[in-house]
């Protein structure tokens, strides 16, 4: 296995370094051929390396920033200011070849911008997508994707979505003719916007696409397909909705029925119940599928949830050096040449 650099952004998200510091050490003792670039105040992040093993260290280097681009900032307004930020010195690691991905919990907007500006889209995608893999109750995985990156999106992008995510799903998933739907508000095909009913009749009119028609919210987890795809808006409103329910379900195990009396009997059945629950549905847990990749550039990108812990954002360092190994933006980009000479 060839070793890999991967640059962080270790000043992004809720907490900065004390959560992006212990995952990268996590994320080091874990992959023996993984080198971490952490970029941000070095006053702040080397404290946090004093108790590292010092093997772990030498595959690490801290980067230099001179600010941090806030999570609330006008994206607009964040990458004209963004100059010698981490987020965007971490991003022109990967531009000047110094490292293969960038991973990062900061500001979604400003990191969708600067990725754009910097990496640029691959050609036939008018706008990357934010895509993550969601577990599924077959015990499977089904791509979705836009999560955020693009509030608003009309036909032909959607249709760019359908086709990236149909390549995560077939390239990376080892799935053969990925399912792909459209998550609307029914299954009728005279439901929903003008955009989704669009790209509906472009989708199916694609062979090179394996379209099944549309899915309603409640079959998100139900694995009736590969890849599903919708506006960032409606994917980020659903994406936080399942998360919210399923870290309250799991809570609910790990609580329930603590402090009252019962009897011995009663107390090993609760436990056996909440154990077989937890092994059935513990797969679902949001900070084990944490980080969306930033689909449609040149270069691969990872966004963490601004809120992630320590396990979550190790989770999405993973998925970045994942995404590198897989070769993920030249899959895509194969794909896409081939559609559109197609489609040509």
């Amino acid at each position: 296995m060839t070793r890999l650099t991967l640059a962080i952004d270790a000043m992004g998200g809720d907490f900065g370094p004390c959560v992006t510091v212990p995952a990268a050490l996590q994320a080091l003792a874990l992959h023996s051929q993984l080198q971490l670039l952490l970029v941000g105040d070095p006053a702040a992040i080397t404290p946090l390396l004093a108790k590292a093993d010092s093997a772990v260290k030498g595959r690490l280097q801290v980067i230099p920033a001179e600010s941090v681009i806030a999570s609330d900032a006008k994206p607009s307004q964040a990458i004209r200011h963004s100059r010698g930020s981490s987020m965007r010195v971490a991003l022109e690691m990967v531009k000047e070849g110094k490292a293969q991905a960038c991973v990062s919990a900061g500001n979604t907007g400003a990191l969708m911008g600067l990725a754009k500006l910097l990496l640029k889209p691959l050609d036939g995608i008018e706008r990357p997508a934010l895509m993550t893999v969601l577990p599924h109750q077959q015990r499977g995985n089904t791509v979705v994707l836009d999560l955020g990156a693009n509030v608003e999106s009309d036909s032909a992008m959607l249709v760019q979505f359908a086709i990236m995510g149909a390549v995560m799903a077939e390239e990376v998933l080892a799935i053969g003719q990925p399912r792909v739907a459209l998550l609307n508000i029914g299954h009728e095909e005279t439901k929903g916007l003008q955009s989704i009913r669009e790209a509906a009749e472009q989708l199916r009119a694609s062979p090179q696409i394996n379209y099944i028609g549309y899915l309603e919210g409640n079959d998100l987890l139900t694995g009736k397909a590969d890849v599903l795809v919708c506006d960032g808006f409606v994917g980020n409103v659903t994406l936080k909705t399942l998360e919210g329910v399923v870290r309250m379900f799991l809570s609910l195990l790990k609580s329930s029925g603590e402090g009252k009396k019962r009897a011995w009997w009663m107390k090993l059945l609760e436990r056996w119940i909440k154990r077989r629950l937890a092994q059935r549905f513990g797969h679902l847990n949001p900070d084990q599928y944490n980080g969306a990749c930033l689909l449609g550039l040149r270069g691969t990108v990872i966004k963490s949830h601004g809120a992630a812990n320590q396990r979550a954002f190790a989770a999405a360092i993973e998925q970045a050096e994942q995404a590198v190994r897989r070769q993920v933006p030249e899959r895509i980009a194969a794909r896409l040449e081939a559609v559109l000479a197609r489609s040509d």
